[in-house]
């Protein structure tokens, strides 16, 4: 008989209640109401999302990378593992219950992610985090940006306004990226309007399904040219 699931702890929240269930030594769940956000033994498709994220950073100086989303941090660990040891990583989290859960009782997942001297997590939201480092000085422009969020872009996305995945959205993460940088994106299933809109705006798009069987989610790559000017 399976063991009943433990809540760890329980925060109220516009969208419903945050919760942190547990069952067994590393069998964990992060909810929203009834809908289930993360599950630790379910996480092939973030790791694949880290790695493709920033893959291309290992050899590089000091490359700044943008998080957006931390769940139980299996993204945030593949980043991490893909980065050399002078890299920056800047994490946008909506609640502050979530990198005290990632330091916590979710650390030994990650091998304690939240808490790698790279990283700083800033509580907030990333499209305003996005939209500031556009305006900004190129000193503060991004070698990656990867949204692990717990909706991507969909059929029903908002094409021009959606705060995340429509044009204006896709447009400010352009000019907060370096040249050849790279917007990567978690999708619970493929989008192809969200692909021409990234086309659009001049990122080189590939995906990728993960795994082999069952229910697969897709992950967005889209990269800059070396020469591609930021800014509007």
């Amino acid at each position: 008989m399976a063991q009943p699931w433990k809540i760890i702890e329980s925060i109220a929240t516009e969208e419903g209640t945050l919760e942190l269930r547990q069952r067994g030594e590393k069998d964990f769940l992060i909810m929203i109401g009834p809908q289930v956000l993360m599950n630790s033994l379910a996480n092939r498709s973030e790791i694949v999302l880290g790695q493709l994220g920033c893959g291309h950073l290992f050899n590089s100086s000091a490359p700044r990378v943008l998080v957006g989303g931390l769940g139980m941090g299996f993204t945030l660990r593949a980043v991490l593992d893909a980065l050399p040891a002078s890299a920056q990583v800047i994490v946008a989290e909506l609640n502050p219950v979530v990198p005290d859960w990632c330091r916590g009782p979710l650390a030994a997942l990650t091998g304690s992610a939240a808490s790698d001297p790279r990283v700083s997590v800033v509580i907030g939201d990333v499209a305003k985090l996005i939209r500031q480092n556009a305006v900004s000085g190129v000193e503060n422009h991004f070698d990656a940006i990867v949204l692990d969020l717990y909706r991507g872009p969909h059929a029903k996305t908002d094409a021009v306004r959606d705060p995340l995945y429509g044009m204006r959205a896709i447009e400010n993460a352009r000019s907060a990226l370096k040249p050849g940088g790279v917007l990567a994106v978690w999708g619970e299933n493929h989008d192809e309007a969200f692909v021409r809109r990234l086309q659009k705006a001049g990122f080189k798009v590939s995906t990728e399904r993960p795994g082999r069987g069952g229910l697969r989610h897709t992950v967005f790559l889209a990269q800059l040219g070396p020469s591609s000017k930021t800014g509007k």
